[in-house]
């Protein structure tokens, strides 16, 4: 009888260190499984934090282009891009102004030409209002033609008929027309500095998006923690999470 106790407890004890041993086995090779899961879900999640987190160039020139600062706010450093944005105003307040008083002085010649100097404002060209600023009247036009024997550039005295009968009128139209053709031209000049600030904004938002770029690749840094808890032989083990971000 004492043969058949002792027998029980061997096999007993046997079969319990066995699970015991499979159960650490088995543990193990869990931990190991996390341990490798873990290392490629930072790799995985780090990657898709920085896709989603870069600046893309192609925007940045793009904003800078349409209105100049805004590649660099979208860089996030604006405290540089803010001066271009100032000055495209500023552009755009000068082409505006130059542009109205252009218009306007060429609405006041064009109307002091017809009151003064008797011209049909009809299908009459900028040419022409250039060539009445220069003479008299068409007599003294057409009469300097046929001296150079340029017979061609003759104008029909009753379509382009124009008399200032005095010097003080022509000389008071031709400043009107002066004023608003050197207004007209020096749009010019601010149409290429709004192109040149437009040109420096998209090279400064360049920069300053791949220095942005730069520095997230190097302060991004993400942790996902996974472990194991074993509270005791006669207790299960649990997985635990830990998840951490850091800038």
């Amino acid at each position: 009888m004492k043969m058949i106790y002792l027998i029980t407890i061997i096999i007993t004890f046997s079969s319990v260190f066995g699970q015991t041993q499979e159960r650490k086995n088995n543990i193990l090779n869990l931990e190991h499984s996390v341990r490798n899961s873990t290392e490629k879900i930072n790799i995985l999640s780090a990657e898709n934090q920085l896709r989603f987190q870069k600046k893309k160039v192609g925007l940045a020139i793009l904003y800078s282009l349409l209105l100049p600062g805004m590649g660099e706010l979208y860089a996030e450093s604006y405290s540089s891009g803010k001066y271009f944005t100032v000055l495209e105003g500023a552009l755009w307040g000068i082409y505006i102004g130059m542009n109205a008083y252009s218009n306007s002085q060429e609405d006041n010649y064009k109307e002091f030409a017809q009151a003064v100097g008797g011209v049909n404002p009809e299908n009459k060209s900028s040419d022409y209002y250039a060539i009445i600023g220069v003479y008299q009247n068409i007599d003294e036009y057409n009469n300097a033609k046929a001296l150079e024997r340029n017979f061609g550039a003759m104008l029909n005295k009753n379509q382009f008929f124009w008399d200032w009968k005095t010097s003080q009128n022509r000389k008071s139209f031709r400043n009107m027309w002066t004023s608003s053709e050197q207004a007209s031209n020096n749009l010019r000049f601010v149409v290429g500095a709004m192109l040149l600030n437009r040109v420096a904004s998209i090279i400064n938002a360049v920069r300053l998006t791949a220095k942005y770029n730069k520095g997230l690749q190097q302060q991004l840094s993400w942790e996902l923690k996974m472990g194991l808890k074993n509270y005791g032989v006669n207790l299960p083990t649990s997985l635990s999470f830990e998840f951490q971000k850091s800038f």
